[in-house]
């Protein structure tokens, strides 16, 4: 079972408002002193750079001794793009090594893109960039999301509630119910200690990045049981909240007809596979007190006996995007 994708869902929320940052010149570069006399070194104002040092609790940054900068050493601002949003997205790729100078460029770009009338911005930085995570945090960015490789932090500039899209909300998760010509259902019985142990399921997991949800379904069931299977369609969808760390889930329940009949099961997560008759997998305690999966399975059994359309997968092009992706959708269309 793999890690689960995330979706996006793009509400508004509150952000903390933020104190106006001291005014520096807008040429490319300007000169430490000149910037420190400015603010920097009042105590409402955070310092060039961090240091850093170990308390009970973990490290904390704090600022640094800036006396021993040269007089004529330059503050450049960060490497960054404009989006169609007036928002700014900051190269990764180029971010100052150093502690001190990712610092001076970091606020010398604020107070110049707070001139600009910019509004979000986006901050990624990467693994071996970690040092400068509390840098950022230090002068007012918020962590947005993770992902293996880095971190990615925003900044809102308007004194309005934020309008940038929040955190990644929900995983995805699939189902495959696979019935062969005998009405025998491909059950799997996992290890894992849940709310329904001993209980014969279909096989679920969580898609893949960049994975169709179909291919996410035929792969699950490959994993579990090592049943080939193709899709057939798209027989229901649950969508649930405040599940694990707090996220939403969405689960596909796809119909797939089977193209191989041996069971071989991943023990790693399967405790046992087979094939069972149709009369013992709906007559399990579990889905006759459970409506709604029993609803799904009935679901998937009136499908199978072309009793229900379901949703088929079409491959199309959108003009939004240039992508080609799949549209899923009833495709018995009836004249008006």
């Amino acid at each position: 079972m793999t890690a689960a994708i995330t979706g996006w869902q793009c509400s508004l929320y509150h952000c903390r408002q933020y104190a106006r940052m001291p005014e520096i010149s807008l040429t490319k570069s300007c000169h430490v002193q000149r910037y420190l006399s400015r603010g920097l070194n009042s105590s409402s104002s955070p310092s060039v750079g961090y240091g850093y040092v170990r308390r009970r609790g973990g490290n904390h940054a704090v600022s640094p001794d800036v006396s021993s900068l040269s007089p004529g050493f330059a503050v450049e601002f960060l490497e960054a793009f404009d989006d169609e949003y007036d928002g700014v997205l900051v190269d990764p790729n180029k971010l100052p090594s150093s502690a001190i100078a990712f610092a001076s460029s970091l606020r010398a770009s604020l107070s110049s893109w707070k001139l600009k009338g910019r509004k979000g911005i986006w901050l990624k930085i990467l693994l071996e960039q970690v040092d400068l995570v509390p840098i950022a945090i230090k002068e007012g960015f918020q962590y947005h999301h993770a992902e293996p490789g880095y971190a990615m932090l925003t900044y809102w500039i308007p004194d309005d509630p934020c309008m940038l899209p929040t955190s990644p909300s929900h995983q995805i998760g699939v189902g495959g119910f696979v019935m062969n010509d005998k009405r025998e259902v491909l059950a799997v019985k996992e290890k894992c200690p849940c709310s329904c142990p001993n209980v014969w399921k279909m096989p679920t997991g969580y898609i893949n990045k960049s994975e169709d949800i179909f291919c996410g379904a035929v792969r699950e069931v490959k994993e579990e049981t090592g049943v080939d299977t193709s899709f057939l369609k798209m027989v229901a969808f649950r969508h649930a909240h405040m599940l694990a760390f707090d996220k939403s889930d969405i689960l596909f329940v796809c119909m797939l007809t089977p193209l191989s009949y041996e069971i071989a099961i991943d023990d790693k997560e399967i405790q046992a596979a087979m094939w069972m008759p149709l009369h013992e997998f709906v007559g399990q305690p579990f889905y006759e007190e459970d409506q709604m999966s029993r609803k799904v399975i009935d679901a998937c059994v009136a499908a199978h006996e072309d009793r229900y359309n379901g949703f088929v997968a079409h491959q199309l092009t959108s003009k939004l995007d240039g992508q080609s992706s799949h549209l899923y959708y009833d495709d018995v269309l009836h004249p008006n």
